[in-house]
């Protein structure tokens, strides 16, 4: 079973590169991304190419959950697919369960553009709501994945992982969500941390990035070319006046991983 690995801004992701059928367990999948006893990803991409047919993905978070969508990991599998000789430089379609997205590969697959879609908000776009005795006002949008932005003066690791999880789960979010905080910099730029549903904290998302300039310049915070700063990196967002979201970012190769059938003993 081999998959080669990449991360996009500190986000890790395997892809699938098999030829026998991707038919993991939910509980094999958290074995293969855990860091100490698998390979180690905050995901895994399963490439679907069938003649004929738009290329597509599935997208699987670490606790084995599947993803309509995943920006970062969208950029990875458009570096995978150009890696393959599957794509060229020119721009092309892509499935994922959250929608068709747009691509491009850019700088000899170092950089990644993707037109994400078009962000939705809800009809009550702001909830105040008291989440582990603070007060927090909370930003529901989507981008064929769902995503709660709350603004705070300093986004860190410990506020993440504090009210990170509990937002998760409340019941505003049926199908759960990710939660991005947020400091407005300047009308250019955004310092965000991440919560990642299915995943935990991380140092980085795409879609993430697109949930927050989106919102940021509903609310009049920024203009329409935002650079969304991560401790993973950084990602270029442009919105137009419907709210479609053009991302651009960075891809790195990290290498090829054939995985042993005793790592999946483990499981039990």
């Amino acid at each position: 079973m081999q998959f080669v690995k990449y991360h996009a801004a500190g986000n890790d992701y395997l892809v699938y590169h098999d030829d026998t059928p991707f038919d993991f367990s939910t509980p094999a999948i958290s074995v293969i991304c855990d860091r100490h006893k698998g390979v180690g990803s905050d995901g895994i991409l399963v490439p679907v190419i069938e003649p004929g047919k738009m290329l597509s993905v599935r997208i699987f978070n670490t606790d084995g959950s599947e993803a309509e969508k995943s920006g970062n990991g969208l950029r990875i599998l458009c570096r995978y697919l150009w890696d393959q000789g599957i794509v060229t430089d020119e721009a092309f379609e892509l499935a994922t369960k959250g929608g068709k997205v747009h691509c491009q590969v850019l700088d000899h697959g170092r950089r990644i553009s993707i037109a994400m879609g078009m962000a939705a908000f809800p009809e009550t776009e702001r909830h105040a709501v008291d989440v582990d005795g603070m007060q927090l006002q909370l930003n529901p949008v989507s981008m064929g994945n769902p995503h709660c932005v709350v603004f705070v003066e300093q986004p860190t690791e410990t506020l993440a992982r504090r009210f990170g999880p509990i937002i998760e789960h409340l019941a505003l979010f049926p199908n759960r969500t990710n939660v991005q905080f947020v400091n407005v910099v300047d009308r250019r730029n955004l310092t965000v941390q991440i919560w990642e549903r299915g995943v935990g904290y991380t140092l980085s998302s795409g879609t993430s990035s697109c949930a927050a300039a989106a919102v940021s310049h509903r609310l009049g915070f920024v203009d329409d070319q935002v650079t969304v700063h991560m401790p993973g990196g950084q990602i270029t967002i442009e919105l137009d006046e419907a709210y479609n979201v053009l991302m651009q970012g960075p891809v790195c190769k990290i290498g090829r991983y054939w995985l042993d059938q005793e790592c999946l003993s483990q499981i039990g």
